[in-house]
């Protein structure tokens, strides 16, 4: 940007102090008001931090290179920062405030590194799984709305580990897909699979979050779990997943994923379901009821809960287009 187009607010003497208010003036030109306000946000906090820990050059520096390396060893199909933005809590944090659930609905929970676009379409009753190895396992789901009417033709996308706790773009060579789908609820909001009972699987620890884990004395365990996300015109985008019950890490998932209302309990195949869906009476079983919120209710509720969020810390805001920026009035 050409200096002399834009008219910089001159700085004062800097100090330990002053800096954090310099640096909000010089960012204040910005006209976006949510942008400037993040990022006036995001300073403050940043300079508290550097200032309650009294954070040292060395300190800093390897905060740099470890970001560095999280750079660095992302591909494709491993996102690191996202692992990173998990084992922090800092995903589930923020799908749970931009993605809030009134009562009944089904909650969300993190995305995760391992989601891919190249997932196959797949008719209700086909297999998601090859693996021979795994346990079979029926899935017998619905879907609809906040007042109980089934949603037809929501796009939802599925993904598990094979048996060995691995997704399939672990595996080097990888030439399609496995493990994973999309499929479409049918005009009952009804959707159904095959696939194979879901096991526990730890996350990719051979970089730089698995020694910061390490360095935490934290494992990096999963539970034992599956994943769904729901997409629908005119509802909130659904991003979830199923844990299964007693798993050995449901209470201590390296990435913060578990919530109760979405741990099941698996069942086995009665004779009358084995003859329905063409499987063995006795298989495992497992049912699930989700409930997707419209697009309105989503942003009333996210309004709502922004301005009584920050209401209690004494920050008075406004809504603009769903997200508060300074009430300046």
């Amino acid at each position: 940007m050409d200096p002399s187009q834009v008219q910089i607010p001159p700085m004062k003497d800097l100090t330990v102090d002053n800096i954090t208010e310099n640096v909000i003036t010089i960012n204040s030109l910005c006209e976006d008001e949510r942008m400037k306000y993040v990022l006036e946000r995001l300073v403050t906090h940043l300079h508290d931090f550097a200032r309650e820990t009294r954070l040292s050059s060395t300190e800093w520096m390897t905060g740099l290179q470890f970001l560095t390396e999280v750079g660095q060893i992302c591909t494709p199909v491993r996102q690191e920062f996202i692992l990173l933005s998990d084992i922090l809590g800092l995903s589930i944090l923020v799908d749970s405030i931009d993605h809030p659930k009134p009562p009944g609905s089904t909650e969300g929970t993190v995305l995760g590194p391992f989601h891919t676009h190249d997932a196959e379409e797949l008719p209700n009753g086909d297999a998601i799984s090859h693996d021979p190895k795994g346990e079979p396992l029926l899935v017998v789901c619905t879907l609809r709305d906040t007042e109980g009417r089934p949603i037809e033709g929501a796009k939802i996308d599925i993904w598990e580990t094979d048996s060995t706790g691995h997704y399939d773009v672990q595996y080097a060579g990888r030439e399609t897909p496995d493990g994973r789908c999309v499929m479409r609820s049918d005009a009952e909001g009804i959707f159904w699979f095959k696939a194979i009972t879901p096991v526990p699987y730890p996350i990719p620890h051979d970089g730089p979050v698995g020694k910061l884990l390490k360095k935490l004395h934290r494992h990096p365990y999963r539970p034992s779990h599956m994943h769904f996300m729901f997409e629908k015109e005119g509802y909130d985008h659904l991003i979830t997943a199923l844990y299964l019950r007693n798993d050995p890490y449901e209470t201590s998932d390296a990435v913060f994923g578990v919530k109760d209302s979405l741990v099941v309990d698996l069942a086995k195949v009665s004779p009358e379901m084995a003859a329905k869906y063409n499987v063995p009476e006795g298989q495992a079983l497992l049912t699930y009821d989700f409930v997707l919120v419209s697009d309105e209710e989503t942003r009333e509720l996210r309004a709502t809960n922004s301005k009584i969020a920050l209401d209690k810390l004494g920050r008075k805001v406004k809504i603009v287009n769903g997200l508060p920026v300074p009430d300046l009035d």
